[in-house]
């Protein structure tokens, strides 16, 4: 019982007071105004992290894509966007003053170059969209990271998990990395479980298939431990 309660207080201190950004869901680029790009991502990760760090003290900053998810937390502001610009300017809002950045998101990579202003009709056999990239949130954000800032990037993969991980942890500038396979059943979008894979600069840890609301406790553990190393250095 000790135990149990000296971990709640550890807790409690590191991120009790501390100010954290968070974004959730997938991002919806429109073609016209009936239909867009989207992806299956539901919010559940995002809002289990949400859930998970309010109940430790933190004031958390949510910004969250289409989602049928609702969280009601007195610590917990919900910011809800559609676009991947949307997301980002909301992120530009709340960076600066947050200790610390998880991008739990599944920002769409491109959006239509120029969507239609009333709805595409079916005309054609064949039908082509012109794709732009998008701003790459936290690369973006990244360049603009202070020393005392700690930030989380997640990784959805197919092939090469690790090395695409990897990658990220440099050209992002994050301080660790989860990833996600779509090859793990239970996995990725559209569960309740989750199966991750923590990628830090000299260590990954793998972890069990878990209900989500779980693998936001074990990322929570996992940010503490590395936040900790590098308050020391």
């Amino acid at each position: 019982m000790f135990r149990f309660y000296n971990s709640i207080l550890r807790h409690a201190t590191l991120f009790n007071g501390k100010k954290v950004l968070i974004t959730a869901g997938p991002t919806y680029e429109p073609l016209d105004p009936v239909r867009f790009i989207g992806n299956h991502s539901t919010g559940k990760m995002g809002f289990a992290l949400a859930r998970c760090l309010a109940q430790e003290g933190a004031a958390v900053s949510l910004i969250a894509g289409p989602t049928s998810l609702t969280l009601s937390h007195p610590l917990v502001q919900v910011m809800p966007v559609m676009t991947a610009d949307e997301m980002f300017a909301a992120c530009q809002r709340k960076s600066e003053e947050a200790d610390l950045w998880i991008f739990a998101a599944a920002v769409a990579d491109y959006k239509p170059k120029d969507p239609a202003t009333s709805k595409i009709k079916k005309n054609d056999d064949s039908f082509t969209i012109e794709l732009v990239k998008n701003v790459d949130i936290a690369a973006t954000l990244g360049k603009q990271k202070r020393a005392n800032q700690f930030a989380v990037g997640f990784a959805l993969e197919t092939d090469q998990e690790l090395e695409n991980a990897r990658g990220k942890l440099l050209k992002k500038n994050l301080d660790m990395v989860v990833l996600n396979s779509l090859r793990d059943p239970g996995a990725g979008f559209r569960h309740d479980t989750n199966k991750i894979t923590i990628v830090k600069p000299s260590t990954v840890e793998e972890y069990a298939l878990k209900a989500k609301d779980e693998v936001a406790q074990d990322i929570l553990e996992s940010i503490k431990a590395e936040w900790a190393c590098l308050q020391k250095k």
